[in-house]
């Protein structure tokens, strides 16, 4: 089997293999023998890298640019290993992200809280830090001239403040990490996609998140490459079902805060909405294959919604 599925003029999908396939996906751009490779995935990734490049007639010295679109551990686990083999890459973070991918202590302990060690390491594996002298920080509107090919980056808050998206001007793709939400291409028509927002914690943000989402949009890209999972055609249609997903999460949130057990509520709520949405396209498959296939990310757009209302209750005046 092929690690390595073209989407785009000189654009690879790699698949990040986070637990099951077709959950997270890793971009390869190859330009004049060179590559860059746009998110990490975790340890565990790195077979199929390391495969896909060879398929491309690619060696790890051949990879220019490492760079995830924020630090979240299944967008850059394996960045610091991925340095240590790729000798002539720099890696290209977030202003805001450096910090963490310098050392990530703070992301080792936060992400091994909530899982637990044996849980982490089978996850994400070992986290090694990058050095500083070989890491490139790109703010808002920054360029990158990758052997002639131009590469933007946009600050795009919402879903995390250390988050940017990759404008790709030569293919009109923007590689958007978690900002332009999760859309599983099992779930696909011949007519229309399904797509929901990702609200996980502890950096949401809505209106900076609809803000972000504009400003994709502005670019008028063909297509958008999701890291939850593949490419996408933007259509109208597909950014208000977006948008609106992002609105009912929030307000089933403010509804069921004070309630008992509100998080189990709120992903109760959730789980149905997306439920319902799939009946109402005709792609509902059995119920226990959406469950499971949606079960995660429901759980972390749960336990997300109610870092960002606590964060909101507490900003309010006393």
């Amino acid at each position: 089997m092929t690690a390595a599925s073209k989407i785009g003029s000189g654009i690879y999908l790699v698949d990040a293999h986070y637990g099951k396939r077709d959950i997270a996906a890793i971009y390869i751009l190859k330009h004049k023998k060179q590559a860059v490779i746009i998110e990490t995935g975790t340890l565990h990734s790195l077979p199929f890298i390391k495969q896909a490049l060879t398929e491309l007639e690619l060696g790890l010295d051949d990879v220019s640019y490492i760079i995830p679109t924020h630090v979240h551990l299944d967008h850059a686990a394996g960045a610091g290993t991925l340095m240590e083999l790729c000798q002539n890459a720099e890696l290209v973070i977030h202003p805001q992200g450096a910090p963490h991918m310098i050392d990530p202590t703070k992301l080792v302990k936060g992400t091994m809280a909530v899982y637990g060690e044996e849980k982490f390491l089978r996850l994400y594996g070992e986290i090694k830090p990058v050095a500083a002298d070989r890491i490139l920080e790109a703010p808002d509107q920054f360029k990158l001239d990758f052997n002639g090919r131009k590469l933007k980056f946009l600050d795009t808050p919402g879903h995390a403040r250390h988050h940017f998206c990759i404008w790709d001007k030569k293919s009109k793709s923007m590689f958007s990490g978690d900002t332009f939400g999760i859309s599983y291409r099992e779930f696909d028509t011949a007519d229309d996609i399904f797509i929901f927002p990702t609200t996980t914690p502890v950096q949401f943000e809505p209106e900076r998140l609809l803000a972000s989402i504009d400003l994709i949009m502005r670019h008028q890209p063909k297509q958008i490459c999701l890291t939850h999972y593949g490419a996408i055609n933007p259509e109208d249609k597909v950014v208000s079902q977006l948008k609106d997903g992002i609105s009912y999460m929030t307000n089933i949130a403010e509804e069921e805060y004070e309630s008992d057990k509100p998080r189990e509520k709120i992903k109760q709520r959730i789980m149905n909405y997306l439920l319902e949405q799939l009946q109402d396209m005709g792609t509902y498959k059995d119920e226990e294959f959406c469950r499971q296939k949606l079960a995660n990310d429901v759980e972390l757009n749960a336990q997300g919604l109610m870092v960002w209302m606590v964060r909101r209750e507490k900003a309010k005046p006393q």
